[in-house]
């Protein structure tokens, strides 16, 4: 088990430990971010140090640090991620978030282990596996709904294995771990950490006969996640760690989206006193958190809800913003527009934004902005930083988006969040002098004593008022009183040095107590004899890329093994990505729509696609049984030169049968 089930985790990203610092401020009960090696964000990585900094502020809350260990090993990789792993876990570092299952097999340090979304964890035999192999948390495929995970639920041991589901950011298209178009149009393979995101470029879609049914279009290319609306379905379903994507992301998301899912989760709790947060304080803002004010690209719930028709970022990859207003007049220098929202203000330095007649995305940068006129209200002229004349399609009536407004990414720089932990603070009198005891809302306590003669209160009447302001300044502290008692015999006069020792040397106290009783999550042991995998086959989907992974997966019934992909054994046409998400679907050309449909059931059939993208094409099939797409192409020949000239990596071969010997 990572965390009881009663209690609720909110998973923020983080590129760097000062981001992390600031998403457990902003109201984080975890974070999740990438060491300096073998992390599925090739260039968010980071020292030992750092984590481990940020390691000391987290457990001051009680809040856990997870880090990034999930990517597929090659053998020689293997020494190096147990000795990367053995560093963090002396850093502290609460888990290891994996895919490669060869570190199960080698001689880890006892942290704990969660399964990484690469893993692809869509069904309860999958989930249930992963927990009796001694993951105690892991992540659901993206792709479920509410009774795929409600049936993933009910096959594992809640006290054993944690559900965690993510809530935010960007999707990817392909179920987890499986995408490959990368690796095969480049050689840079996203299990390594390095996607090209092929996902997000256009495409042609042509059908059999050679017809364009679309022209340019991100057709896969998906919406943003957003399961604000969902949260509490999904506790009801079983998800007790909400994660929110975004390694790459920075500090200006983190903070707002961690402060978004935070009000949530608050409210949610306020109405469901069984349950409880996972980390200790109180986070109070001083902005009110927006998730369309930061990068995305509209958002949809994907399909926790079932299927949906709008789920895909088919005209754009980019930031198509909140809609402004129109524009009511253009100039040789200056564009004039309508605000829609009378009162809204633009700022030098806004992203303006909209879309030509082929629907691509323009962005248009505000040098300067002014009211139109004295008196205009909802008027207002922008001088745009590049010529107007290169503005395509821009005149009268074209609706302007706003995708980056100044005054707000300004407010984010500043201090924007406090988070307190709450304590009860009581002052006693000693025959010494007086002592102070704090304790806190987890139990925890602190005291001090001071040896002082005593001195009653030239103003009795004013004396426990003043004390009760002094007590009460904890400042710069974690802490913040819920109440104070005062334990006198009589009003005493006690100086504001004597006060201010004793509440410095109590939070010292307290603070020591808290981190001393911080107790890291359990390494959790596999069950005896090794539980059976599901399938006793795998394919190049499986991931495996070193003996290690392999004998993990012999040991558990698998017979039939074969390499990952980056092997470069699978050198035909394959899939490189398997997705949920169907073209024909979204372009209305589905067989399951047309039926009952008068004259068109019958007449569309779940035929293959082609993607064209200048020279690269790639082929669609449909699975319609279980509603899946597969993008089918083959490996480059420039991929498996470059492959070959590099001697010193050499990928291990598996064999279904044991290979002929060569003549002699």
């Amino acid at each position: 088990m990572s965390i009881p089930d009663h209690q609720l985790e909110l998973l923020s990203p983080a590129r760097t430990a000062d981001i992390g610092i600031e998403a457990i401020k902003h109201g984080a009960d975890a974070i999740y971010i990438g060491g300096p090696s073998f992390g599925a964000r090739a260039t968010a990585d980071n020292s030992v140090q750092d984590i481990a900094r940020l390691v000391r502020h987290a457990h001051r809350y009680n809040s856990r640090i997870f880090v990034t260990l999930n990517t597929i090993l090659r053998d020689d990789e293997l020494e190096p991620a147990r000795k990367l792993a053995g560093q963090l876990y002396d850093a502290g570092v609460d888990a290891l978030i994996i895919q490669d299952m060869g570190l199960l097999e080698i001689d880890l340090p006892p942290i704990q282990l969660h399964a990484s979304t690469q893993t692809d964890i869509r069904t309860p035999e999958k989930a249930r596996f992963l927990q009796d192999a001694g993951l105690s948390q892991i992540v659901l495929a993206r792709e479920l709904t509410l009774q795929q995970i409600q049936a993933i639920r009910a096959a594992i041991d809640p006290a054993r294995c944690t559900l965690e589901f993510f809530v935010h950011g960007a999707l990817c298209v392909a179920y987890s771990g499986q995408c490959y178009i990368s690796h095969a149009h480049t050689g840079r393979s996203a299990n390594r950490g390095d996607c090209s995101q092929a996902c997000r470029l256009p495409y042609h879609v042509q059908d059999s006969q050679g017809r364009f049914i679309a022209h340019d279009k991100h057709v896969l290319s998906m919406k943003d996640n957003n399961q604000s609306a969902n949260l509490a379905a999904l506790v009801d379903a079983g998800i007790r760690s909400f994660k929110i994507e975004g390694r790459y992301k920075d500090l200006a998301y983190v903070k707002n989206i961690t402060a978004h899912y935070r009000r949530l989760f608050d409210e949610l709790l306020g109405q469901r006193p069984e349950l409880a947060r996972a980390s200790s304080g109180q986070t109070t803002f001083t902005f009110t958190p927006d998730p369309d004010q930061n990068f995305n690209r509209e958002f949809t719930d994907y399909f926790v809800q079932g299927r949906k028709e709008d789920i895909g970022a088919f005209d754009t990859p980019k930031n198509p913003g909140r809609h402004l207003g129109y524009v009511s007049k253009v100039g040789p220098d200056f564009v004039e527009l309508t605000v829609s929202e009378p009162g809204a203000v633009l700022h030098n330095g806004d992203g303006l934004c909209y879309y030509d007649l082929q629907k691509e995305l323009v962005g248009l940068a505000i040098n300067r902005a002014e009211p139109a006129g004295p008196m205009s209200v909802d008027q207002w002229r922008v001088y745009p930083k590049d010529p107007i004349a290169g503005f395509k399609d821009l005149r009268k009536g074209t609706e302007l988006n706003r995708n980056r407004d100044m005054n707000w990414v300004r407010m984010l720089e500043k201090n924007s969040s406090e988070r307190r932990i709450g304590v009860w603070v009581r002052l006693e009198e000693s025959p010494a002098g007086y002592s102070l005891l704090l304790t806190d809302e987890d139990g925890h306590t602190g005291q001090a004593s001071v040896a002082t003669a005593k001195a009653p209160a030239q103003n009795p009447a004013q004396a426990e008022t003043m004390l009760r302001e002094q007590l009460n300044r904890f400042g710069a502290t974690l802490f913040d009183p819920f109440d104070i008692t005062l334990a006198l015999s009589q009003p005493w006069f006690i100086p504001a040095s004597t006060l201010n020792t004793l509440r410095r040397d109590a939070v010292a106290a307290l603070e020591a107590a808290r981190l001393a009783a911080y107790e890291r999550p359990p390494r959790a042991r596999p069950v005896e004899p090794p539980a059976p995998y599901p399938e006793d086959t795998l394919s190049y989907l499986a991931n495996v890329f070193n003996e290690k992974a392999r004998a993990f997966y012999a040991k558990h019934g698998v017979k039939v093994i074969a390499a990952a992909y980056e092997s470069h054994e699978e050198q035909g046409e394959v899939s490189l990505m398997i997705t949920k998400h169907c073209v024909r679907f979204s372009l209305s050309l589905c067989p399951k729509q047309a039926k009952g449909v008068t004259g068109v059931q019958g007449t569309v059939r779940a035929e293959p696609l082609t993607l064209i993208n200048g020279k690269e094409k790639l082929t669609l099939r449909f699975d319609c049984k279980p509603c899946e797409m597969h993008v089918v192409g083959k490996m480059k020949k420039s991929v498996l030169n470059q492959a070959a000239r590099e001697t010193e990596i050499v990928p291990l071969k598996f064999y279904r049968t044991r290979p002929a010997r060569a003549p002699h």
